[in-house]
């Protein structure tokens, strides 16, 4: 494959758009998972 030079800045660019893809979904699935996680984290403390 030819590159050019002015494409030099697209792959900062394609980071950039993954991790605000991971950011939101970090940001969506958070609170879905959040109870599970604090009753997780509560049996393990109550345990030891």
């Amino acid at each position: 494959m030819y590159f050019h030079v002015r494409e030099k800045g697209q792959g900062l660019v394609e980071y950039a758009l993954i991790f605000v893809l991971v950011v939101l979904i970090v940001v969506v699935l958070l609170p879905l998972f959040a109870p599970w996680v604090n009753a997780a984290y509560n049996n393990v403390i109550n345990n030891i």
